[in-house]
């Protein structure tokens, strides 16, 4: 993000993005802190999510930052972060719903 930000002036700009692209990652970490509540399942589905956004986003930024210069290569600073919200917001939602329609499991 700052390499593809360098040229920009503006340090409140460049820290709104930071905090933006960040707060998936610190909403995963708080989640992992607080989930040993939660059931096996959902748990399940915390860990998988956090495999998948550190892979994907690791691909996106790298190739962004470091592939074929791009006209708008904020775009998927904006993108990126949005889709990874959507995606814990839905996957965990559908893992709680499902643990709670099953059978009592016992806790691990």
């Amino acid at each position: 993000m700052f390499r593809v930000g360098r040229r920009n002036e503006s340090a409140l700009l460049m820290m709104v993005f930071a905090f933006w692209v960040l707060s998936p990652f610190v909403a995963l970490a708080w989640a992992s802190r607080v989930s040993k509540r939660w059931s096996a399942l959902t748990r399940a589905t915390l860990h998988i999510i956090i495999l998948i956004l550190t892979s994907g986003s690791l691909l996106i930024y790298g190739n962004v930052a470091f592939g074929a210069p791009r006209p708008q290569p904020a775009f998927m600073f904006l993108v990126v972060p949005f889709a990874s919200w959507l995606l814990i917001a839905v996957a965990l939602s559908i893992a709680a719903f499902v643990s709670r329609a099953l059978p009592n499991e016992p806790n691990s």
